[in-house]
């Protein structure tokens, strides 16, 4: 989702794109990266060699790999997010690569997790490496949280909350990530930066509910996770993508509100708001329907 978003926006500023694919990887997302104008390079974060070909005579690299939602066998937080990730720090460097680009989240303001610190080691190996280097602080993406696959069903206008609702968060839409990553290259602003990015208002997850209400005229119904059931998931979690999913509720529960116009001030984007995704996904329904 937000690294061919990225690709596209690349295309559309006239740069020169390759996509990192994998032999297992789907043939319509391959194919769709073809007609937009990338070029290809097979290989796997688990094979460094593999992503050393892929890094030879590229300028910037932008890694927006994760296996939290999307994976394979084999791929896992160790395998992908931690070891994957430092892989392709360490080819980016070994080819020449003049910038890299990290997409990462807010894990500070996050309880411990393999995914935090997975984060973190990519991060510390990216500031050491020598590169130019821009990291992006993503806040909660508006598309993955407020999505049937996580629980808000705005088709069936029901919707699982982590937390009591009332604190604020800045939801960015995946889309609004992707042109903070595709302008960050060649601009002096990023280089060598931790940018904290999030959308244009911070909303408490009631306030979305309000907002999903207002633009469907129906009403929802809401279950609230109390935060302590949700750190008691992630004392008693066994595994690791379990501890993942515990902790970023937490996160979610705890509210992540930031003020975007120092960044907006250097780097231009018009922001998505979640008014503007709920139209657009209850528009997407009503059409199905």
């Amino acid at each position: 989702m937000l690294g061919s978003e990225i690709c596209r926006q690349l295309i559309a500023q006239q740069k020169n794109v390759r996509a990192l694919v994998r032999k297992t990887s789907s043939p319509e997302k391959v194919d769709a990266l073809k007609q937009i104008g990338c070029g290809l390079a097979e290989g796997d974060f688990k094979d460094k060699a593999s992503l050393i070909n892929a890094c030879s005579g590229c300028d910037a690299v932008i890694s927006t790999v994760s296996s939290t939602l999307s994976r394979q066998e084999g791929d896992n937080i160790q395998t992908v997010d931690h070891d994957g990730n430092l892989n392709l720090i360490a080819a980016a460097k070994e080819t020449g690569v003049k910038h890299f680009i990290f997409i990462s989240f807010r894990h500070q303001y996050s309880p411990e997790s393999p995914l935090t610190e997975a984060k973190r080691s990519a991060e510390q190996a990216i500031i050491g490496s020598g590169m130019k280097y821009t990291i992006l602080q993503a806040s909660i993406f508006t598309e993955v949280w407020l999505s049937p696959a996580l629980g808000f069903n705005y088709n069936d206008h029901t919707a699982q909350i982590p937390g009591d609702g009332n604190q604020a968060i800045s939801f960015v839409s995946y889309k609004d990530v992707a042109s903070f990553a595709a302008l960050s290259i060649y601009n002096p602003f990023a280089e060598n930066k931790i940018l904290e990015i999030g959308g244009p208002e911070a909303l408490t997850p009631a306030q979305v509910i309000k907002e999903f209400e207002n633009s469907s005229s129906h009403f929802f119904t809401v279950q609230y996770i109390p935060v302590a059931a949700l750190q008691q998931q992630l004392k008693n979690a066994t595994d690791p993508l379990q501890k993942v999913f515990a902790g970023l509720m937490i996160f979610y529960a705890n509210g992540d509100a930031m003020d975007m116009k120092p960044v907006l001030e250097k780097i231009s984007v018009k922001l998505h708001s979640v008014k503007d995704y709920a139209q657009a996904v209850l528009k997407k329904e009503e059409a199905v329907v």
